[in-house]
């Protein structure tokens, strides 16, 4: 067996207005990050995360080198979001993969990313949410069908940068010829369910690309509520010739470039808010777990904030007003 053709693909989504996730397509290791904080410091969490990985040296990868820069890219985003006041709070999930051995992928697992393997036209999901309604679910408070409308569905409980120290949870996995692995932001699992996610790469099995872009595209015609990514690898027979697809993520600096752009020229979009995600702590899943019944969704803790409404309709009635008072003035003086 050896490591096959891989693919990723990035996308902004329909009510963002700037790309959050980062990801890294560098085979043997392969990695999501979805960052969090609001303004642009989920964009810098979540690169700072995927450089971390960018640096590595493929010859000195394993399951404890994993862990390894999984804790530095934790490091790295803490420190930054401490000397950086723009940046405080900020945060990013991230799930990797390594293909450390023909017959067997190491998963480092930190957020809701999540990481699934496709074997003989199953879809199992390899890594467990670190997520308030996760929490909720695993406890037997809530069913998933409860679960996929809970007003607290994207509160995480754990993510990179937000305390000095984070665990990690890393485990490995069997694979055989013939697997294809996904790790992907939430913005692809909120927006489309399990089934829909095996049909479409079933359809383009043949095109890793084309099935990662099928995803999005999916995503995206459901809402597209959040950022989009994925990543796909597939393990092949032995002997077979490796291809990494063609990638769509823009380089760093012209992406920063675009969101810089993006403020600029948005039409009809000005309304849309900041994303800004808070970690609950482990006290207060348990507060949440007694209360579950009753939880309401705590101030500032949702992904997602309601759009802040235009006051520009308003400038314009009091103008209009304005402009009728001087008329009947004007008239009564006459």
């Amino acid at each position: 067996m050896s490591l096959g053709r891989s693919a990723g693909v990035t996308d902004t989504g329909r009510r963002r207005r700037r790309n959050e996730d980062s990801y890294v397509c560098a085979p043997p290791l392969f990695a999501v990050a979805d960052g969090m904080g609001g303004a642009q410091a989920g964009e810098v969490a979540s690169r700072l995360a995927a450089a971390v990985l960018e640096e590595a040296d493929a010859r000195e990868l394993s399951e404890e080198r994993v862990v390894d820069l999984i804790q530095e890219a934790n490091r790295r985003v803490f420190q930054r979001s401490n000397e950086d006041a723009a940046a405080s709070g900020m945060g990013t999930t991230m799930t990797v993969a390594l293909v450390d051995r023909a017959d067997t992928v190491t998963i480092g697992h930190v957020g809701d990313s999540r990481a699934y393997r496709i074997r003989d036209e199953q879809l199992e999901q390899l890594t467990d949410d670190h997520s308030l309604v996760a929490e909720l679910m695993r406890s037997g408070k809530l069913s998933p069908e409860e679960a996929e409308a809970h007003p607290q569905r994207s509160v995480i409980t754990r993510a990179l940068g937000t305390e000095a120290d984070v665990d990690v949870d890393t485990f490995r996995v069997e694979a055989s010829p013939g697997d294809l692995f996904l790790i992907c932001s939430d913005g692809l699992t909120s927006m489309i369910s399990d089934s829909e996610i095996l049909d479409v790469v079933g359809k383009r099995r043949g095109d890793l690309e084309g099935a990662a872009r099928g995803l999005v595209e999916a995503a995206n015609s459901s809402g597209g509520e959040d950022n989009i990514t994925v990543v796909v690898f597939e393990i092949a027979e032995a002997g077979a010739d490796a291809d990494v697809d063609d990638t769509v993520r823009l380089p760093a600096a012209a992406a920063a470039g675009a969101a810089q752009e993006l403020e600029d020229t948005l039409s009809g979009l000005e309304g849309v808010p900041a994303v800004d995600t808070a970690v609950v702590s482990a006290a207060e899943i348990q507060e949440h777990l007694a209360h579950a019944e009753s939880a309401a969704p705590p101030a500032g803790r949702a992904r997602r904030e309601p759009h802040r409404r235009s006051v520009l309709p308003l400038l314009l009635l009091v103008l209009v007003l304005a402009v009728i008072a001087v008329l009947v003035v004007w008239g009564l003086y006459r």
